[in-house]
Protein backbone atom coordinates (compact mmCIF):
# COMPACT_ATOMS: atom_id res chain seq x y z
CA UNK A 1 0.00 0.00 0.00
CA UNK A 2 1.02 3.28 -0.88
CA UNK A 3 1.72 5.70 2.30
CA UNK A 4 2.29 9.09 1.86
CA UNK A 5 3.43 11.18 4.93
CA UNK A 6 2.14 14.77 4.96
CA UNK A 7 3.97 16.97 6.89
CA UNK A 8 2.19 19.86 8.89
CA UNK A 9 4.85 22.96 9.33
CA UNK A 10 2.51 25.45 9.53
CA UNK A 11 2.95 26.61 13.46
CA UNK A 12 4.27 30.05 14.20
CA UNK A 13 4.17 29.30 17.96
CA UNK A 14 6.55 31.47 20.23
CA UNK A 15 5.98 29.19 23.55
CA UNK A 16 9.69 28.44 23.27
CA UNK A 17 10.71 31.92 23.32
CA UNK A 18 13.24 33.42 22.64
CA UNK A 19 14.91 31.00 20.50
CA UNK A 20 11.09 29.99 18.68
CA UNK A 21 9.77 33.30 17.17
CA UNK A 22 7.30 33.92 14.03
CA UNK A 23 9.49 33.83 11.45
CA UNK A 24 11.72 30.69 12.91
CA UNK A 25 9.44 28.83 14.80
CA UNK A 26 10.68 25.40 16.62
CA UNK A 27 10.02 23.05 13.57
CA UNK A 28 13.04 24.96 11.80
CA UNK A 29 15.47 24.74 15.00
CA UNK A 30 17.63 21.46 16.04
CA UNK A 31 16.61 21.13 19.22
CA UNK A 32 17.65 17.04 20.33
CA UNK A 33 20.15 16.33 17.88
CA UNK A 34 21.77 17.61 14.69
CA UNK A 35 18.57 17.81 12.17
CA UNK A 36 15.98 20.39 12.70
CA UNK A 37 12.56 18.75 14.03
CA UNK A 38 10.81 19.03 10.44
CA UNK A 39 13.96 17.03 9.21
CA UNK A 40 13.83 14.73 11.79
CA UNK A 41 9.98 14.14 11.25
CA UNK A 42 10.75 13.23 7.62
CA UNK A 43 13.78 11.29 8.34
CA UNK A 44 11.75 9.27 10.87
CA UNK A 45 9.26 7.99 8.44
CA UNK A 46 11.94 7.03 5.47
CA UNK A 47 12.07 3.51 5.64
CA UNK A 48 7.89 3.17 5.88
CA UNK A 49 7.53 4.70 2.34
CA UNK A 50 9.29 5.89 -0.83
CA UNK A 51 7.21 9.25 -1.31
CA UNK A 52 8.84 12.04 0.01
CA UNK A 53 5.86 12.99 0.84
CA UNK A 54 3.96 16.50 1.17
CA UNK A 55 4.94 19.12 3.28
CA UNK A 56 2.22 21.72 4.30
CA UNK A 57 3.49 25.42 5.15
CA UNK A 58 2.62 29.01 5.04
CA UNK A 59 4.24 31.65 1.99
CA UNK A 60 6.45 33.14 5.24
CA UNK A 61 7.97 29.99 5.71
CA UNK A 62 8.11 28.54 2.21
CA UNK A 63 11.91 29.23 1.62
CA UNK A 64 12.96 27.65 5.28
CA UNK A 65 11.09 24.72 4.49
CA UNK A 66 12.21 23.97 0.74
CA UNK A 67 15.84 23.99 1.86
CA UNK A 68 15.70 22.08 5.22
CA UNK A 69 14.37 19.28 3.01
CA UNK A 70 16.92 19.77 0.16
CA UNK A 71 19.41 19.32 3.02
CA UNK A 72 18.29 15.68 3.68
CA UNK A 73 16.95 14.42 0.21
CA UNK A 74 13.70 14.65 0.74
CA UNK A 75 12.03 17.65 -0.84
CA UNK A 76 9.12 16.19 -2.17
CA UNK A 77 6.05 18.41 -2.65
CA UNK A 78 5.69 21.42 -0.89
CA UNK A 79 1.96 22.97 -0.54
CA UNK A 80 1.53 26.28 0.33
CA UNK A 81 -1.54 26.85 2.66
CA UNK A 82 -3.16 30.48 1.37
CA UNK A 83 -4.74 30.99 5.22
CA UNK A 84 -4.34 29.69 8.09
CA UNK A 85 -7.76 27.29 8.62
CA UNK A 86 -6.84 24.89 10.66
CA UNK A 87 -6.28 21.05 10.25
CA UNK A 88 -9.21 19.54 8.64
CA UNK A 89 -8.69 22.23 5.53
CA UNK A 90 -4.75 21.77 5.47
CA UNK A 91 -5.49 18.03 5.03
CA UNK A 92 -7.89 18.35 2.45
CA UNK A 93 -5.43 20.17 0.09
CA UNK A 94 -3.07 17.02 0.59
CA UNK A 95 -5.79 14.38 -0.04
CA UNK A 96 -6.57 16.25 -3.04
CA UNK A 97 -3.19 16.36 -3.88
CA UNK A 98 -2.63 12.50 -4.49
CA UNK A 99 -3.79 9.49 -6.07
CA UNK A 100 -6.99 8.74 -3.88
CA UNK A 101 -5.58 5.17 -3.13
CA UNK A 102 -3.27 6.79 -0.93
CA UNK A 103 -2.71 6.03 2.53
CA UNK A 104 -2.08 9.64 4.16
CA UNK A 105 0.46 9.74 7.33
CA UNK A 106 -0.17 12.66 8.96
CA UNK A 107 2.56 14.42 11.30
CA UNK A 108 3.46 17.41 13.25
CA UNK A 109 6.31 19.02 12.04
CA UNK A 110 7.25 20.03 15.38
CA UNK A 111 7.34 17.02 17.80
CA UNK A 112 9.56 14.90 19.24
CA UNK A 113 9.46 11.19 19.18
CA UNK A 114 12.72 9.09 20.98
CA UNK A 115 11.34 5.53 20.82
CA UNK A 116 11.10 5.14 17.09
CA UNK A 117 11.13 1.79 17.32
CA UNK A 118 7.76 2.01 19.07
CA UNK A 119 6.27 4.75 17.05
CA UNK A 120 7.25 2.78 13.64
CA UNK A 121 5.50 -0.37 15.53
CA UNK A 122 2.59 1.35 16.26
CA UNK A 123 2.14 2.45 12.45
CA UNK A 124 2.18 -0.89 10.87
CA UNK A 125 0.03 -1.36 13.55
CA UNK A 126 -2.53 0.96 12.39
CA UNK A 127 -2.22 0.21 8.92
CA UNK A 128 -4.66 -2.65 8.54
CA UNK A 129 -7.30 -0.38 9.77
CA UNK A 130 -6.71 2.35 7.20
CA UNK A 131 -6.21 0.16 4.69
CA UNK A 132 -9.77 -1.17 5.73
CA UNK A 133 -11.17 2.76 5.55
CA UNK A 134 -10.83 3.52 8.92
CA UNK A 135 -9.61 7.09 10.04
CA UNK A 136 -7.16 6.30 12.55
CA UNK A 137 -5.22 8.30 15.55
CA UNK A 138 -2.73 7.85 17.48
CA UNK A 139 -3.71 8.25 21.32
CA UNK A 140 -0.41 9.24 23.62
CA UNK A 141 -0.22 6.68 26.70
CA UNK A 142 -0.57 9.84 29.51
CA UNK A 143 2.11 9.23 31.81
CA UNK A 144 1.16 11.93 34.39
CA UNK A 145 -2.11 14.65 34.32
CA UNK A 146 -0.86 17.00 31.98
CA UNK A 147 -2.14 20.54 31.47
CA UNK A 148 -0.73 21.31 28.03
CA UNK A 149 -2.34 18.59 25.98
CA UNK A 150 -6.01 17.80 24.78
CA UNK A 151 -7.59 14.18 25.37
CA UNK A 152 -8.93 11.46 23.26
CA UNK A 153 -11.72 9.99 25.23
CA UNK A 154 -11.60 6.27 24.23
CA UNK A 155 -14.98 3.78 23.82
CA UNK A 156 -15.43 0.27 23.08
CA UNK A 157 -12.16 -2.39 21.73
CA UNK A 158 -12.77 -2.57 17.78
CA UNK A 159 -10.21 -3.36 14.64
CA UNK A 160 -6.97 -3.18 16.69
CA UNK A 161 -8.15 -0.40 18.36
CA UNK A 162 -10.62 1.69 20.36
CA UNK A 163 -13.74 3.89 19.25
CA UNK A 164 -13.58 7.33 19.40
CA UNK A 165 -15.93 9.05 22.19
CA UNK A 166 -15.00 12.85 22.06
CA UNK A 167 -11.96 14.90 21.68
CA UNK A 168 -11.14 17.11 24.78
CA UNK A 169 -9.32 20.39 24.95
CA UNK A 170 -6.40 21.19 27.11
CA UNK A 171 -8.22 20.31 31.02
CA UNK A 172 -7.16 22.15 34.46
CA UNK A 173 -5.42 20.09 36.88
CA UNK A 174 -8.13 18.33 38.54
CA UNK A 175 -10.02 17.19 35.41
CA UNK A 176 -6.67 16.01 33.55
CA UNK A 177 -6.15 13.90 36.78
CA UNK A 178 -9.50 12.61 36.31
CA UNK A 179 -9.21 11.32 33.15
CA UNK A 180 -5.75 9.56 33.85
CA UNK A 181 -7.83 7.53 36.80
CA UNK A 182 -10.43 6.60 34.33
CA UNK A 183 -7.75 4.97 32.15
CA UNK A 184 -9.51 5.01 29.18
CA UNK A 185 -8.26 8.54 28.06
CA UNK A 186 -5.33 9.47 26.25
CA UNK A 187 -3.33 12.50 24.78
CA UNK A 188 -4.04 13.49 21.05
CA UNK A 189 -0.80 13.24 19.44
CA UNK A 190 -2.27 15.13 16.18
CA UNK A 191 -0.55 12.21 13.89
CA UNK A 192 -3.07 10.38 11.26
CA UNK A 193 -3.44 7.30 8.81
CA UNK A 194 -5.85 7.13 6.80
CA UNK A 195 -6.32 6.62 2.95
CA UNK A 196 -6.86 10.05 1.13
CA UNK A 197 -10.36 9.37 -0.29
CA UNK A 198 -11.45 8.28 2.68
CA UNK A 199 -10.98 11.19 4.42
CA UNK A 200 -12.89 13.20 1.46
CA UNK A 201 -15.52 11.15 1.86
CA UNK A 202 -16.10 12.43 5.06
CA UNK A 203 -15.15 15.36 5.26
CA UNK A 204 -18.01 15.91 2.07
CA UNK A 205 -20.01 14.10 4.44
CA UNK A 206 -19.97 16.11 7.51
CA UNK A 207 -17.72 19.43 6.63
CA UNK A 208 -19.39 19.50 2.59
CA UNK A 209 -17.92 23.53 2.87
CA UNK A 210 -15.00 22.51 3.43
CA UNK A 211 -14.80 19.89 1.12
CA UNK A 212 -16.63 22.46 -1.73
CA UNK A 213 -13.74 25.61 -1.01
CA UNK A 214 -10.66 23.09 -0.82
CA UNK A 215 -11.86 21.00 -4.19
CA UNK A 216 -11.94 24.26 -5.95
CA UNK A 217 -8.97 26.08 -4.81
CA UNK A 218 -7.36 22.65 -6.18
CA UNK A 219 -8.26 22.53 -9.39
CA UNK A 220 -7.34 26.12 -9.83
CA UNK A 221 -3.98 25.06 -8.18
CA UNK A 222 -0.59 27.17 -9.72
CA UNK A 223 2.92 25.72 -9.65
CA UNK A 224 5.50 27.89 -8.56
CA UNK A 225 9.30 27.27 -8.49
CA UNK A 226 9.01 24.44 -5.93
CA UNK A 227 6.10 24.90 -4.64
CA UNK A 228 2.59 24.52 -5.37
CA UNK A 229 -0.27 27.33 -4.50
CA UNK A 230 -3.90 26.72 -4.34
CA UNK A 231 -5.97 29.51 -5.44
CA UNK A 232 -5.44 31.96 -2.33
CA UNK A 233 -9.21 33.95 -3.25
CA UNK A 234 -10.98 30.86 -3.86
CA UNK A 235 -9.38 29.29 -0.09
CA UNK A 236 -9.67 32.59 2.29
CA UNK A 237 -13.74 31.25 2.27
CA UNK A 238 -12.87 28.06 3.87
CA UNK A 239 -14.22 27.92 7.59
CA UNK A 240 -11.39 27.03 9.95
CA UNK A 241 -11.77 24.06 12.07
CA UNK A 242 -9.70 21.34 13.05
CA UNK A 243 -9.95 17.65 11.67
CA UNK A 244 -11.07 16.22 15.10
CA UNK A 245 -14.22 18.21 15.41
CA UNK A 246 -14.43 18.39 11.35
CA UNK A 247 -14.87 14.63 10.78
CA UNK A 248 -13.50 12.58 13.52
CA UNK A 249 -15.95 13.16 16.39
CA UNK A 250 -18.89 13.10 14.03
CA UNK A 251 -18.15 9.70 11.65
CA UNK A 252 -18.28 6.33 13.27
CA UNK A 253 -15.02 5.01 11.54
CA UNK A 254 -12.80 7.31 14.08
CA UNK A 255 -10.51 4.80 15.95
CA UNK A 256 -7.63 5.49 18.44
CA UNK A 257 -4.48 3.27 18.75
CA UNK A 258 -2.46 3.52 21.91
CA UNK A 259 1.28 4.55 21.51
CA UNK A 260 4.04 4.22 24.03
CA UNK A 261 7.22 5.96 22.13
CA UNK A 262 8.50 8.76 24.62
CA UNK A 263 6.79 11.48 22.72
CA UNK A 264 6.14 15.14 23.60
CA UNK A 265 5.18 18.08 21.47
CA UNK A 266 7.88 20.35 23.19
CA UNK A 267 5.57 22.55 24.56
CA UNK A 268 7.92 24.35 27.06
CA UNK A 269 11.32 24.82 28.41
CA UNK A 270 10.39 22.59 31.24
CA UNK A 271 9.45 19.83 28.47
CA UNK A 272 12.45 20.08 26.54
CA UNK A 273 14.71 19.74 29.62
CA UNK A 274 12.87 16.46 30.39
CA UNK A 275 13.48 14.77 27.32
CA UNK A 276 17.20 15.60 26.71
CA UNK A 277 20.16 14.22 28.12
CA UNK A 278 21.08 15.35 31.78
CA UNK A 279 24.70 15.41 33.24
CA UNK A 280 24.97 14.06 36.78
CA UNK A 281 23.57 17.20 38.62
CA UNK A 282 20.66 17.08 36.11
CA UNK A 283 21.57 20.09 34.23
CA UNK A 284 20.94 19.93 30.12
CA UNK A 285 23.90 22.34 28.75
CA UNK A 286 23.71 23.56 24.80
CA UNK A 287 26.06 25.79 23.76
CA UNK A 288 28.98 27.69 25.50
CA UNK A 289 28.26 27.11 28.89
CA UNK A 290 30.64 27.09 32.28
CA UNK A 291 28.23 25.79 35.46
CA UNK A 292 29.49 25.10 39.00
CA UNK A 293 27.02 23.28 41.45
CA UNK A 294 23.97 23.41 39.70
CA UNK A 295 21.43 21.25 39.58
CA UNK A 296 18.55 20.36 37.02
CA UNK A 297 18.63 23.60 35.03
CA UNK A 298 18.30 24.11 31.29
CA UNK A 299 21.29 26.48 29.56
CA UNK A 300 21.51 27.04 26.46
CA UNK A 301 24.29 29.54 24.70
CA UNK A 302 23.56 30.86 21.12
CA UNK A 303 26.07 33.40 20.86
CA UNK A 304 27.78 34.41 24.19
CA UNK A 305 29.12 32.52 27.28
CA UNK A 306 27.03 31.44 30.05
CA UNK A 307 28.37 31.19 33.69
CA UNK A 308 26.01 29.87 35.63
CA UNK A 309 27.23 29.11 39.53
CA UNK A 310 24.87 27.63 42.11
CA UNK A 311 21.44 27.64 40.50
CA UNK A 312 18.68 25.29 40.87
CA UNK A 313 15.74 24.69 38.64
CA UNK A 314 16.27 27.62 36.02
CA UNK A 315 15.98 27.84 32.17
CA UNK A 316 18.17 30.46 31.25
CA UNK A 317 18.64 30.59 27.15
CA UNK A 318 20.59 33.19 25.36
CA UNK A 319 20.23 34.72 21.63
CA UNK A 320 21.61 37.41 19.94
CA UNK A 321 18.92 39.94 21.04
CA UNK A 322 17.34 38.41 24.13
CA UNK A 323 18.01 36.30 26.95
CA UNK A 324 15.37 34.24 28.89
CA UNK A 325 15.71 33.34 32.90
CA UNK A 326 13.08 31.80 34.12
CA UNK A 327 11.82 29.08 37.15
CA UNK A 328 11.51 25.44 35.31
CA UNK A 329 8.55 25.18 37.52
CA UNK A 330 7.28 28.32 36.01
CA UNK A 331 7.87 28.73 32.50
CA UNK A 332 4.60 28.45 31.58
CA UNK A 333 4.14 32.15 32.23
CA UNK A 334 6.48 33.04 29.38
CA UNK A 335 3.10 33.83 27.70
CA UNK A 336 3.30 36.62 30.17
CA UNK A 337 6.11 38.24 28.74
CA UNK A 338 5.18 37.51 25.26
CA UNK A 339 1.82 39.43 25.58
CA UNK A 340 3.81 42.29 27.21
CA UNK A 341 6.27 42.36 24.11
CA UNK A 342 2.91 42.60 21.81
CA UNK A 343 1.80 45.44 24.08
CA UNK A 344 5.09 47.10 23.63
CA UNK A 345 5.52 47.15 19.84
CA UNK A 346 8.56 44.87 20.26
CA UNK A 347 9.88 42.85 17.49
CA UNK A 348 11.86 40.07 19.56
CA UNK A 349 8.82 38.72 19.71
CA UNK A 350 8.16 37.77 16.16
CA UNK A 351 12.20 38.39 13.91
CA UNK A 352 15.42 37.02 15.30
CA UNK A 353 18.56 39.57 15.06
CA UNK A 354 20.19 36.94 12.73
CA UNK A 355 17.12 36.89 9.83
CA UNK A 356 16.99 34.29 7.04
CA UNK A 357 16.59 34.87 3.79
CA UNK A 358 16.37 32.30 0.24
CA UNK A 359 19.84 33.62 -0.44
CA UNK A 360 21.46 33.65 2.80
CA UNK A 361 20.61 35.58 5.89
CA UNK A 362 21.54 38.90 7.29
CA UNK A 363 23.02 39.51 10.99
CA UNK A 364 22.07 43.37 12.32
CA UNK A 365 25.26 44.47 14.02
CA UNK A 366 24.29 48.12 15.12
CA UNK A 367 21.25 50.41 14.67
CA UNK A 368 20.84 54.33 15.46
CA UNK A 369 19.16 57.01 14.22
CA UNK A 370 19.76 57.63 9.96
CA UNK A 371 22.09 54.66 10.12
CA UNK A 372 22.02 50.53 10.30
CA UNK A 373 24.90 48.27 10.06
CA UNK A 374 24.67 44.46 9.27
CA UNK A 375 26.84 41.65 7.97
CA UNK A 376 25.08 40.08 5.11
CA UNK A 377 26.21 35.90 4.45
CA UNK A 378 25.12 35.17 1.00
CA UNK A 379 25.28 31.04 0.03
CA UNK A 380 27.15 30.40 -3.01
CA UNK A 381 25.40 30.82 -6.50
CA UNK A 382 23.00 32.52 -4.47
CA UNK A 383 21.43 35.82 -5.54
CA UNK A 384 19.84 39.00 -3.94
CA UNK A 385 16.86 40.37 -6.15
CA UNK A 386 17.30 43.27 -8.70
CA UNK A 387 16.04 46.42 -6.62
CA UNK A 388 16.40 49.94 -5.24
CA UNK A 389 15.43 51.97 -2.34
CA UNK A 390 13.60 55.24 -2.06
CA UNK A 391 14.98 56.07 1.16
CA UNK A 392 18.39 54.71 1.84
CA UNK A 393 22.04 54.28 0.44
CA UNK A 394 24.43 51.25 1.05
CA UNK A 395 27.87 50.77 2.03
CA UNK A 396 29.48 47.47 0.56
CA UNK A 397 32.47 46.52 2.07
CA UNK A 398 33.47 42.63 1.20
CA UNK A 399 34.91 40.85 4.27
CA UNK A 400 35.12 36.99 3.02
CA UNK A 401 34.55 35.11 -0.28
CA UNK A 402 33.55 37.22 -3.52
CA UNK A 403 30.76 39.33 -4.75
CA UNK A 404 29.54 39.97 -8.54
CA UNK A 405 27.93 43.42 -8.17
CA UNK A 406 25.53 44.88 -10.57
CA UNK A 407 24.82 48.87 -10.48
CA UNK A 408 22.80 50.85 -12.97
CA UNK A 409 23.42 48.32 -15.86
CA UNK A 410 26.56 47.93 -14.83
CA UNK A 411 28.54 44.60 -13.27
CA UNK A 412 32.18 44.13 -11.95
CA UNK A 413 33.44 41.90 -9.25
CA UNK A 414 34.06 42.85 -5.64
CA UNK A 415 37.02 40.89 -3.68
CA UNK A 416 37.93 40.49 0.03
CA UNK A 417 38.59 44.15 1.40
CA UNK A 418 36.92 46.19 -0.82
CA UNK A 419 34.22 48.04 -1.20
CA UNK A 420 31.67 49.79 -3.16
CA UNK A 421 28.89 52.36 -2.72
CA UNK A 422 24.98 52.01 -3.83
CA UNK A 423 23.28 55.78 -4.42
CA UNK A 424 20.14 56.59 -3.33
CA UNK A 425 17.60 54.96 -5.88
CA UNK A 426 20.31 53.39 -7.92
CA UNK A 427 19.22 49.66 -9.34
CA UNK A 428 21.27 47.05 -7.91
CA UNK A 429 21.92 43.65 -7.38
CA UNK A 430 24.68 41.12 -5.74
CA UNK A 431 25.00 37.37 -6.26
CA UNK A 432 27.77 35.07 -4.85
CA UNK A 433 29.38 33.86 -7.73
CA UNK A 434 32.03 31.32 -5.97
CA UNK A 435 32.16 28.00 -3.95
CA UNK A 436 32.09 29.43 -0.36
CA UNK A 437 29.78 32.69 1.23
CA UNK A 438 30.03 35.47 0.54
CA UNK A 439 30.21 37.64 3.77
CA UNK A 440 30.18 41.80 3.43
CA UNK A 441 29.17 44.36 5.97
CA UNK A 442 26.54 46.77 4.76
CA UNK A 443 26.14 50.50 6.34
CA UNK A 444 22.59 52.09 5.48
CA UNK A 445 22.18 55.41 5.73
CA UNK A 446 19.12 57.31 5.71
CA UNK A 447 15.65 58.55 6.70
CA UNK A 448 13.99 55.49 6.52
CA UNK A 449 15.53 51.70 7.34
CA UNK A 450 12.71 49.35 7.17
CA UNK A 451 13.12 46.53 5.45
CA UNK A 452 9.65 47.22 2.77
CA UNK A 453 11.86 49.86 1.29
CA UNK A 454 12.65 47.34 -1.32
CA UNK A 455 11.50 47.78 -4.64
CA UNK A 456 11.75 44.72 -7.14
CA UNK A 457 12.57 44.29 -10.31
CA UNK A 458 13.68 40.68 -10.93
CA UNK A 459 13.54 38.22 -8.67
CA UNK A 460 15.14 34.57 -8.78
CA UNK A 461 13.09 33.64 -5.96
CA UNK A 462 9.50 34.24 -7.27
CA UNK A 463 9.10 36.92 -3.83
CA UNK A 464 6.65 40.04 -4.79
CA UNK A 465 7.59 41.62 -1.29
CA UNK A 466 10.03 40.76 1.63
Amino acid sequence: MNICPVILAGGSGTRLWPLSRSSHPKQFLSLAGVHSMLQSTLLRVSGLSESEGITICNEEHRFFVAEQLREIGKLGTIILEPAARNTAPALALAALSVDPDSILLVLPADHIIKNEEAFIAAIAHALPSAEDGKLVTLGIVPTEAHMGYGYIHRGEAVGGGFTVLDFVEKPSLEKAQGYINAGSYYWNSGIFLFKASQYLKELELYSPKIYQVCSAAVKTMSSDLDFLRPNKEIFESCPTDSIDYAVLEKTSNAIVIPMEASWSDVGSWASLWSINEKDESGNVIRGDVIEHKSKNSYLRSENKLIAAVGVNDLIVVETKDAVLVADRNSVDQVKLVIQQLKDAGRTEIDVNREVFRPWGKYDSLNAEEGYQVKLITVNPGAKLSLQKHHHRSEHWIVVAGSAEVTRDGEIFPLLVNESTYIPLGSIHSLKNPGKIPLKLIEVQSGGYLGEDDIVRFEDIYGRLKN
